[in-house]
């Protein structure tokens, strides 16, 4: 068996040029398993409660992942901190491909939220830890923006692939293999940083004992409001709805009093309330609120809206996951060159806002070529958000203290991306079933109701059938394909209408980029280390 290589006694700023590739190699297959699952999910899940028939839960999928990440990744960037990064990462990995392959088992949706819950918690782990490996590796700033294009490249690799091979995997091979392509990639990200990710601290002190308290408030305050929204729309007894939203505000207020007390806070106050930090985890929110309410419900409108296959529809997603590389690689050649390089935060943020926008008006008859040149725009404006946001909270951050900032970057970026994905969906399902609902009582015909208020019939060919036999028996005159199409525009119309909503909520982000202070992208001085395997 191979020894992993020992570092002892050598300081970050030590380390040689093939000892930081190497350990880059390892962060990049991480990111490339991530991204890939993130980006392969979306365009599948159309197919997935078609064929689980679950589409009460379609939400849910994305933010089980979602609840279990913002929850886990406070926790293990303070661990990360005490411990040194490299254990959580192993641990991650393989956690996060066992999970995989769970998802990829489900046999009913219940089970694939639970796989997807417990994937979440690998994934905000990985989260929490290799972005805040960089870094450890790269003390300086000039140099950490250098190295970071490999970071992008990687991310670049997933996002190319990822929609067209979550469709292309899906209409070929079943949907079940959008989760098992994690496996290979899972053992190789699994050899690489074992092998070559040293173990860096940055303070000599023995750890500190973690804030428990604060990890159960921050998961009785999201997972109580998670529910609330996602059971507003379903009708559950009032008196339940109110008890979770008391439930959920009395636990923020709870986790608020005790982080102001606590001698280890999960999430310190004083980065809550630095003037430079908070608005970039407001900026951050927003970002992951408009991001994941775009990539969640546009393959839904292409393929049951614009009856495109998986495949075309991955191939209409891809252009806004590979422009944010492009737009991360390009404003990693501009940041530093600019005398004021948040101003890049307000245009990246308008560029998405105005994608969000122009999608709202998309429909079947535009051009692909009109849809395909939006997306590019949307992930320009991405890659120039993405990036900035982590290289001002690196910045700006102590550095004893990099893994919190760092995950609580990415916790807000998640809870947005929570946020987005569950009102929008609220947002979808409430708009589309009152305007069928309208639509049949004008035409008479309100007994097809339970049938086309449910979007599974325009997207599970069995049910499709079964509805059209239903209806040419019980009714000759009935025209099945009319009510079909009539049904697919209001899908259309209700996704639009979540769209405007989003773009009206991201530029709201304005106000808060003209908040963030100026930034000096200058070198900074390597902080004290310990480094070992």
């Amino acid at each position: 068996m191979m020894n992993s290589p020992d570092f002892s006694h050598t300081l970050p700023a030590a380390l040689d040029f093939r000892q930081r590739l190497q350990a880059m190699l390892g962060l990049c297959c991480v990111l490339i398993m991530v991204a890939l699952d993130q980006t392969v999910v979306g365009t599948a899940m159309p197919t997935v409660v078609a064929d689980l028939r679950g589409f009460s839960l379609y939400a849910w999928v994305g933010t089980s992942y979602l609840l279990t990440s913002v929850i886990t990744v406070p926790i293990f960037g303070k661990l990360g901190d005490d411990h040194g990064r490299k254990p959580f990462v192993l641990t991650a990995i393989v956690l996060f491909t066992g999970a995989s392959m769970l998802c990829g088992l489900a046999q009913n949706m219940p089970q694939l939220v639970m796989a997807r819950a417990l994937q979440g918690v690998g994934g905000g782990m990985l989260v929490a830890t290799t972005f805040a490996c960089v870094p450890d590796l790269f003390p300086h700033t000039a140099e950490r923006l250098r190295w970071q294009v490999m970071l992008s490249a990687a991310f670049g690799l997933a996002n190319a692939i990822g929609p067209s091979l979550g469709g292309f995997l899906t209409e070929y091979f079943g949907w079940r293999w959008v989760f098992f392509v994690n496996l290979p990639v899972g053992v190789v990200s699994l050899w690489f940083v074992w092998r070559f990710l040293p173990v860096i601290r940055h303070d000599e002190r023995p750890p500190s004992r973690l804030d428990w308290q604060g990890a159960a408030l921050i998961a009785l305050f999201l997972g109580s409001l998670q529910l609330a929204v996602e059971w507003l729309p379903q009708h559950k007894p009032p008196l339940l709805l109110g008890g979770l939203a008391v439930l959920s505000l009395s636990a923020l207020l709870t986790l608020v009093w005790w982080e102001k007390r606590s001698p280890n806070p999960l999430l310190p106050p004083s980065m809550l309330l630095h003037r430079g930090l908070a608005p970039l985890f407001g900026l951050s929110l927003l970002m992951g609120f408009g991001m994941f309410a775009v990539m969640y419900y546009a393959p839904l409108m292409f393929q049951a809206g614009f009856s495109l296959s998986p495949n075309q529809a991955g191939l209409l997603v891809t252009p806004l996951v590979v422009f944010i590389t492009i737009g991360s690689m390009l404003n990693g050649r501009i940041v530093q060159r600019l005398r004021h390089p948040t101003r890049l935060l307000a245009l990246g943020l308008l560029m998405f806002a105005l994608t969000a926008a122009l999608l709202s008006r998309v429909g079947p008859a535009t051009a692909h070529g009109l849809i395909i040149a939006n997306m590019m725009m949307g992930g320009l404006g991405l890659g120039l958000l993405m990036p900035n946001l982590t290289i001002f909270v690196q910045q700006l951050a102590p550095r004893q203290q990099l893994g919190v900032a760092t995950a609580m970057l990415q916790s807000t970026r998640m809870i947005g991306g929570m946020l987005g994905t569950a009102l929008m969906g609220v947002v979808v399902s409430h708009q589309f079933q009152q305007r069928v609902g309208a639509m049949l009582a004008d035409r008479q015909q309100a007994q097809w109701l339970h049938w086309l208020a449910d979007p599974q019939t325009l997207l599970n060919p069995d049910i499709l059938a079964q509805f059209r036999q239903a209806a040419a028996a019980a009714q000759p005159d009935a025209q099945p394909d009319a009510l079909l199409a009539a049904a697919r525009l209001l899908l259309v119309d209700a996704i639009h209408f979540s769209q405007w909503l989003v773009a009206v909520i991201l530029l709201l982000g304005l106000w808060l980029a003209r908040k963030v202070p100026p930034v000096e992208l200058s070198g900074s001085a390597p902080s004290p280390a310990s480094v070992h395997d």
